[in-house]
């Protein structure tokens, strides 16, 4: 008799999943893992608009990430029209990345995560007994914030960036002012590592390759070739190598590198790009290295290491912000109107690391600067298949348990990934058969 496991809403995500799962003797035959988010056509929205209006617009395709698609619209409509952006316009864009890549793993570390490692329902059951704990994140969320709201006007859907520099620059004072609350916020990001290393993971090893962007001299952040420990492409090979497709049972996109799954994220990144990290980072890896309890390694493929990845990415982001704020306390702000661009026909891609990933942004404008095409590849679109064959391969593993436990074990599989389907978390309803 086949068993059927159907989880309808997935807990402690952002947004709408679901999983059917079959069960027959010992094996599963059924293993479908969907988005059941509405469509929201974001591709259509943009087509018939002005260049100007495509980050404003793809913006709202997520609160988490809003500043990640801005940057990677502006970038990639940069490229379709043959424009170099200024060092202090890309570095202030650096700035604004890190900090939301700062609060997203604070709250999918913390809030999403953790209570799932301490046997608790959401952080809120945890608030009285890890007290500390939680303000650590608070401190970090609001360092994240802060660094975006300083660089883009607002600390959600930024509104100083723009094609061609920034409406408004952030002040001298400003500058110094995050820099010192970085500082600060730097022991929150150490002892959020600790704490980390300190919980018990499941040993298992998926069968994906690891993507990132690997760039010169750079831990991956706004540019870089797309590598794998196998093969190695720049942004205008893409569509060469990955393919896009839909199912039937899911609103979401799938994402395969010829027509193999493969894995991105903060651990992905680790695996590419750990020579890169700051010294602090580096430390932080190599007590996770050799801790005997952990299953890290260099190299790991250990979806449950993405939470470890993230915790040092902390430590790392924080030191290159520092970093960067250094620069401009020492060459100032340059007053630097937004460009003025020509326009011309022509297509332009960006691929950006962002907090889940690997993001893509597509666009070809005509030569009076209306967008004719667009495409966009999020970096759960592109995990989606390898956490559905992570379950798959997972699952045989824990078959003989109990319903709940199975559910659990699963659902912290899917949250190691740190989908995002949208920007909303559901509480989970079960149906058995």
């Amino acid at each position: 008799m086949e068993k059927t496991i159907t989880l309808n809403h997935i807990t402690k995500i952002e947004g709408h999943a679901k999983l059917a799962l079959g069960i027959k003797h010992g094996k599963v035959t059924k293993c479908e893992l969907s988005s059941t988010e509405g469509s929201r056509y974001f591709e259509g929205l943009v087509l018939g608009r002005h260049y100007n209006e495509a980050h404003e617009i793809t913006s709202r395709i997520c609160g988490i990430c809003s500043c990640a698609h801005v940057t990677a619209a502006i970038m990639a409509i940069e490229d379709a029209l043959q424009y170099t952006p200024t060092e202090q316009t890309k570095q202030l864009r650096r700035l604004m990345t890190l900090g939301e890549r700062i609060r997203s793993h604070a709250t999918h570390l913390y809030f999403l995560s953790l209570p799932d490692y301490l046997g608790y329902e959401s952080a809120l059951a945890m608030a009285s007994e890890y007290k500390a704990e939680l303000q650590h994140a608070l401190n970090l969320i609001r360092a994240g914030n802060n660094m975006i709201k300083v660089v883009g006007a607002r600390d959600l859907h930024p509104v100083s960036a723009a094609v061609g520099g920034w409406l408004k620059l952030p002040s001298q004072q400003q500058i110094v002012e995050l820099k010192k609350l970085l500082i600060a916020v730097k022991k929150d990001a150490v002892k959020t590592c600790k704490l980390f290393f300190t919980l018990s993971y499941p040993k298992f090893e998926s069968k994906a390759e690891c993507f990132s962007l690997v760039g010169k001299n750079r831990y991956a952040i706004l540019d870089g070739w797309f590598t794998s420990e196998k093969v190695s492409f720049n942004k205008q090979q893409y569509r060469r190598f990955l393919q896009e497709y839909q199912s039937s049972s899911s609103t979401a996109n799938f994402v395969v590198r010829e027509g193999h799954r493969y894995m991105v994220g903060a651990l992905s990144r680790l695996n590419n790009n750990s020579g890169h990290l700051s010294k602090d980072a580096k430390k932080m890896l190599k007590l996770a290295l050799n801790d005997k309890k952990l299953d890290m390694k260099l190299n790991s493929h250990n979806p449950y290491m993405n939470n470890i990845a993230q915790a040092i990415e902390l430590v790392h982001c924080i030191d290159h912000a520092i970093e960067i704020c250094n620069t401009f306390e020492e060459n100032g702000i340059r007053n630097e109107p937004v460009d003025k661009i020509r326009v011309r026909a022509g297509t332009g891609i960006a691929a950006i690391e962002v907090p889940r990933g690997t993001l893509w942004h597509e666009y070809t404008i005509n030569d009076k600067g209306i967008i004719t095409k667009a495409n966009i590849i999020t970096p759960t679109a592109q995990n989606l298949l390898n956490i559905q064959e992570d379950i798959r391969q997972f699952v045989p593993n824990i078959i003989n348990k109990k319903k709940e436990y199975i559910i659990e074990q699963i659902e912290k599989l899917i949250r190691s990934y740190d989908p995002c389907f949208s920007c909303s978390a559901h509480f989970l309803e079960v149906k058995w058969e």
